[in-house]
């Protein structure tokens, strides 16, 4: 069971189960487009999805706020149902703050409806939740950050030098409300694998990126980058002056990590830092000049000076826990593969 089936991480999770011989069940509302816009909408991404793998996966056009509702499919599955794939989400932080209410019943109340339905009629699924590095608010901010010529670094001594690790506390900073959401649904996705003994998993990823990314102006910014690039569209870079660091992880290396604990359950609630790591990072004028080179044309850009609130200066995952528990995962896209991937992918949609 997937999700927001119809959204970059869900349909890539379905897509690659499908292809594992599964059969998927998918749950998709179309809230991106509620959120973002017609732009941003999932409907044309789900009818590709129905056409393309047929019966082996079933749409659901549900509300993760549907307590019923969601408990009545559940239990047409029953013990048949190996894993949960929560992917479902608002995503972003100034969204969050026109309507907390939204967000938050979305985000922890979607949350917990799901962990419910599954320790009442699958308790042996592995339960894996697309949390966020902002469950730690804006504490990174706090690190020794050098400014170098492009970006925010870190000394190379710092114990953190490597990225960020799951050790870093979460309470006592500024989180935004986007943030405080996405930290009730950690919790509870934890609390329900300690307490209940169920097979859940949180994955706190950095910025989750991919060709089938439907990128806006307040949400997904490597594929809005892209597309503003393409389509002469101006583009504001928000606060610090363009040095913030971020890292990307494509989301056929995000699904390959969820893949993982699926055919090897992870102990009960736990948590991993995942991203692109030193791997895959950039800074946002490091994104501008990749983009301009990729897509053979200048941004029209600007620099805001007010930051976004618990934005981060710079974060980039520590992988070294999760690879330890699975050393066969790797990421295998860097930020140049990510970005070559998102233009060529929509090269004719956008620039027409």
């Amino acid at each position: 069971m997937v999700t927001g089936a119809a959204g970059l991480v869900g349909s890539e999770a379905v897509e690659h189960f499908v292809a594992q011989g599964h059969d998927v069940i998918g749950i998709d509302n179309d809230m991106r487009r509620t959120f973002f816009g017609d732009e941003a909408s999932t409907d044309a991404r789900r009818r590709q999805l129905e056409d393309q793998l047929g019966a082996r996966y079933r749409h659901h056009d549900l509300d993760i706020r549907d307590a019923a509702a969601l408990d009545a499919l559940f239990a047409t599955v029953g013990d048949a149902l190996v894993a949960v794939v929560h992917a479902a989400a608002q995503p972003s932080h100034d969204w969050a703050a026109r309507d907390p209410v939204t967000d938050f019943t979305v985000n922890a109340n979607g949350t917990l409806h799901l962990l419910e339905s599954t320790r009442r009629h699958a308790p042996e699924a592995v339960f894996v939740f697309t949390s966020t590095n902002k469950v730690y608010g804006d504490r990174p901010n706090a690190l020794p950050l050098e400014t170098r010529e492009t970006r925010y670094e870190l000394p190379d001594d710092h114990p953190y030098a490597d990225g960020i690790p799951e050790t870093m506390p979460i309470d006592r900073c500024l989180h935004s409300l986007f943030g405080a959401s996405k930290v009730a649904a950690d919790v509870l996705v934890q609390e329900y694998g300690r307490y209940f003994d169920l097979r859940t998993v949180s994955f706190r990823g950095g910025c989750l990126t991919g060709p089938h990314h439907a990128g806006t102006r307040l949400h997904g910014f490597l594929a809005y980058l892209m597309r503003c690039t393409m389509t002469g569209t101006p583009y504001t870079v928000f606060g610090y002056d363009g040095l913030q660091v971020r890292d990307n992880i494509h989301s056929a290396d995000l699904i390959a990590a969820f893949d993982a604990v699926v055919q090897r359950p992870p102990i009960p609630g736990a948590v991993y830092n995942i991203g692109g790591g030193r791997f895959s990072h950039c800074s946002m004028r490091e994104a501008i000049v990749l983009c301009q080179e990729i897509a053979g044309r200048a941004l029209d850009h600007r620099f805001d000076p007010q930051a976004r609130v618990g934005d981060h200066k710079w974060w980039i995952s520590d992988l070294s826990r999760f690879r330890a528990d699975y050393p066969d995962w790797r990421p295998q896209h860097d930020v140049p593969a990510i970005l070559r991937a998102i233009h060529d992918a929509n090269r004719d949609r956008w620039r027409a």
